[in-house]
């Protein structure tokens, strides 16, 4: 189960960077590169399925790692994370595209933040009955 955590932050630690990356890499590679728009990865059905990826697996690794090291902070964490991706998506329109892209960065950070506490403090973490 420790090996399936850890695989679960260092998975949720990598879309929150590919969704990083989405924001501020695709448009720079779309004018040095205009045959990747055929791909379609500029379009919003990216941001859906990042988010049906990404809110699973952070709730999964974050609420079985907080009930390991106790430190429900980063729970809260991942789920304003979470709520700042789904904010961007839903709120595109208000918040126009620097808007969104903002939104986004910051709730992938927050995301990525929280999972990279999470794996450092549940591969520090010793139960407390281990020691009997």
């Amino acid at each position: 189960m420790k090996n399936f955590l850890a695989a679960s932050d260092y998975t949720s630690i990598g879309l929150s960077l590919a969704c990083a990356v989405h924001c501020l890499a695709l448009p720079l590679l779309l004018v040095a590169i205009p045959s990747l728009a055929s791909l379609g990865l500029d379009n919003e059905l990216f941001h859906l399925w990042m988010l049906v990826a990404v809110i699973p697996i952070s709730i999964f690794a974050l609420t079985l790692g907080c009930k390991k090291h106790n430190r429900y902070s980063l729970l809260l964490l991942g789920f304003l994370g979470i709520a700042c991706l789904i904010s961007a998506v839903l709120l595109e329109g208000l918040l126009g595209e620097t808007g969104e892209k903002v939104l986004t960065l910051i709730g992938a950070s927050l995301i990525a933040w929280g999972h990279f506490t999470n794996f450092k403090l549940c591969k520090t973490h010793t139960p407390l009955c281990s020691k009997h």
